[in-house]
């Protein structure tokens, strides 16, 4: 089983150029692009005839999609580059990783299995001054027990990693398993492109039994794109086009290829969903199929069939796909809330293919989804049960956290964070220990060890819902968006949640701090991270401060400070 995923260039030479062809868009490529096959394909004749382009076209872009990069890991280098790209048709600059001198978006699956030590070195080759230089990765959903200075955000555990250096990230995941996913965690540059899926197995699955194929080539990637760079986007952009796999259509653009997801006939196959989303989120489904979801966010869950799954930034689900139904080529769909809102042309599309089916776009329509994801239908399967006593307001620390917007930037009960120039972690280590020692002023909450904490965030706020992240933990989901009675029995429990749109919304969250690290907690639509709506907890701060870090931590802010502004 395979599926075309990602968009694909092989780096045997770096001279990218620009390749128009008659009536549409520029596409891009290098001078001279090998095939798995070794076939190489020059484009560099300025006569040649329609048909000649065409199948020039045809080979450029199969080159790109023809299979999916290796997955890495868990000791790796993952090399962070410039590249231009069209994913969509639409040619233009970004800031992808890769491995082994190739790139792709999304970048190469990182897998590992449970119980492993995880190595994964960072190597920032960014040259391109139109968007950002310097880097950093977040491990998104790992704990980082022991290991916060590995989390990655800039300004809460780390400086940023400064072109031409690089920055090797070590942490082990000894009771973690399930889907998670890397981005960059400086400003807005993951919505460049710096983005992909990390899978850990556990050997002894639960779910083992359910499915027949889990393989890195059952990851499904939802993101959105942008023709414009990051830095020149505005302050909350619209999204051009959404790539399933990396690849995607925008309106009126050319017929690019899409994301084909091949499938065998009466195979069970375990697919795991994932938004790498900087905002919208996506209604997904797949035409006259059902999913039954068996993870939420690393968290096994108990089997629930649904035909539509809402996926918000961050978020995960692995379901279990059954190829039940008639040989053929069904559409799949990620509907976003923003952008092009609707299937014309492919748009928002990708193509579940069974093995047999003719090459060629689906003719299945769509159908009213009847049986949609209702996030407190999800239940644990093991240990289930919110901590403290089954009571809003009754844990050991309750906090109201109050989002506003005061015309530039958000704001959570009246402070705007903004990342400090001297790492949340590095303030502690240097003594700071409360809360009104550690910068930003108003933006960091201490929390003491081994206390329940309660969180609660009204919706119906500006830019609602907002899908809030926390690091360091998964959480339960005691009160949902579009639900006003509590579960504290067997609540759902995951590390991201929508906040919902609804003023009658109030999200709340239980977890317990078991887990020292300075912590954010922010909204996960990339955009509004960036006009400051965040905090950070600094939990069990005394113990932070008993951490050690390697030498190259304390290296990098140095390093970056010293930096002049274009390498920033």
């Amino acid at each position: 089983m395979s599926h075309s995923s990602g968009t694909k260039f092989c780096d045997e030479t770096r001279d990218i150029i620009p390749i128009s062809l008659p009536g549409e868009k520029q596409l891009c490529s290098s001078r001279s692009i090998k095939t798995k096959t070794s076939t190489t394909v020059f484009l560099n004749s300025t006569r040649t005839s329609t048909f000649q382009l065409s199948m020039k076209r045809f080979l450029l872009l199969q080159s790109f999609v023809a299979a999916a990069l290796a997955s890495i890991g868990p000791v790796a280098d993952l090399e962070i580059a410039n590249r231009i790209i069209a994913p969509d048709g639409f040619n233009r600059s970004s800031v992808l990783a890769g491995s082994g001198g190739t790139f792709s978006l999304p970048g190469p699956i990182i897998s590992g299995t449970k119980g492993d030590n995880f190595q994964l070195n960072v190597i920032n080759s960014l040259t391109d001054t139109t968007m950002l230089r310097s880097t950093s990765i977040h491990w998104h959903g790992l704990f980082q027990a022991g290991s916060s200075w590995a989390d990655g955000p800039v300004g809460v555990t780390q400086c940023p990693i400064a072109p031409g250096n690089s920055f090797l990230y070590e942490f082990s995941v000894p009771d973690q398993a399930g889907t998670f996913w890397y981005h960059s965690h400086y400003s807005t540059q993951y919505c460049d492109g710096l983005r992909g899926a990390i899978v850990i197995r556990d050997p002894n699955d639960p779910h083992a039994s359910l499915y027949d194929v889990d393989t890195d080539d059952t990851v499904i990637t939802l993101s959105d794109w942008y023709h414009v760079v990051a830095p020149d986007a505005g302050l909350v952009p619209t999204e051009d086009a959404t790539l399933i796999n990396g690849l995607g259509r925008y309106i009126d653009g050319p017929t690019s290829p899409l994301a084909i997801i091949s499938v065998d006939p009466g195979k069970r196959y375990r697919f795991r969903l994932v938004s790498l989303s900087c905002d919208p989120n996506f209604v997904f489904s797949i035409d006259s199929h059902v999913m039954t979801i068996i993870e939420v966010e690393s968290v096994n869950v108990e089997p629930l069939e649904v035909d539509s799954i809402q996926i918000y930034a961050g978020q995960r689900y692995s379901f279990v796909l059954n190829a039940n139904q008639a040989v053929d080529n069904y559409w799949v769909r990620a509907l976003p809330n923003s952008g092009p809102l609707d299937f014309s042309n492919g748009v928002n599309s990708a193509i579940l293919r069974y093995t047999g089916a003719p090459d060629q776009d689906p003719t299945s329509t769509q159908t009213t989804s009847t049986n949609p994801l209702v996030e407190t239908d999800l239940h644990p399967l093991e240990n289930p049960g919110a901590p403290g006593t089954p009571e809003i307001g009754a844990a050991d620390v309750n906090l109201n956290l109050a989002i506003g917007f005061n015309g530039a930037n958000f704001t959570v009960n009246g402070a705007t964070f903004t990342p400090p120039t001297t790492p949340v972690l590095l303030q502690i280590m240097s003594g700071a220990r409360a809360a009104s020692d550690l910068l930003p002023p108003g933006s960091v909450y201490t929390l003491p060890s081994n206390s329940v904490i309660e969180l609660s965030i009204p919706g119906g706020t500006i830019g609602a819902p907002h899908p809030f992240h926390l690091h360091g933990h998964t959480f339960d989901v005691i009160r949902s968006a579009g639900n006003s009675t509590p579960n504290f029995v067997n609540p759902v429990r995951r590390d991201v949640v929508s906040t919902g749109g609804s003023t009658s919304d109030n999200v709340t969250i239980r977890f317990t701090t078991n887990n020292p690290g300075p912590w954010i907690f922010h909204c996960h639509i990339d955009w509004h991270l960036e006009e400051g709506l965040a905090i950070v907890f600094a939990e069990d701060a005394d113990s932070v401060a008993t951490q050690s870090q390697p030498t190259a931590w304390g290296d990098l802010c140095p390093i970056y400070n010293a930096l002049p502004p274009d390498e920033l």
